[in-house]
């Protein structure tokens, strides 16, 4: 039987690798697109717009789903998931970029 080790102190313990700038600049984009998309979802099911399409004429059973106002409440509670991802996404890549101090503020886990 091998003796168990003990763990090391949260001081001794390495540091996590930085992220290189290509992943900073893809969770930039994807925060974008996220908030993007998110804020068209919300918004655009309710304007005047949303009538004036081809996809509504395709057949009649589309048309009354597309003008129905439950479709465009799911539309738009989609939109409120992309935004919040964008969010959640934005402040992580904060607290990760800012994760220099001691190795006691990394250890505190996030509150949104």
């Amino acid at each position: 039987m091998q003796p168990v080790q003990p763990q090391q102190p949260l001081e001794e313990q390495s540091e996590a690798p930085r992220p290189a700038w290509y992943h900073k600049l893809g969770m930039v984009l994807f925060i974008v697109v996220c908030f993007e998309v998110g804020l068209f979802l919300l918004l655009f099911p309710w304007m005047q717009y949303w009538r004036n399409n081809s996809i509504s004429s395709l057949a009649p059973w589309v048309h009354d789903l597309w003008n129905s106002s439950f479709f465009r409440g799911a539309l738009s509670g989609v939109g409120l998931v992309n935004l919040y991802i964008s969010i959640a996404e934005l402040i992580r890549l904060r607290r990760r970029g800012s994760a220099r101090g001691s190795p006691a503020d990394r250890l505190k886990v996030p509150v949104l």
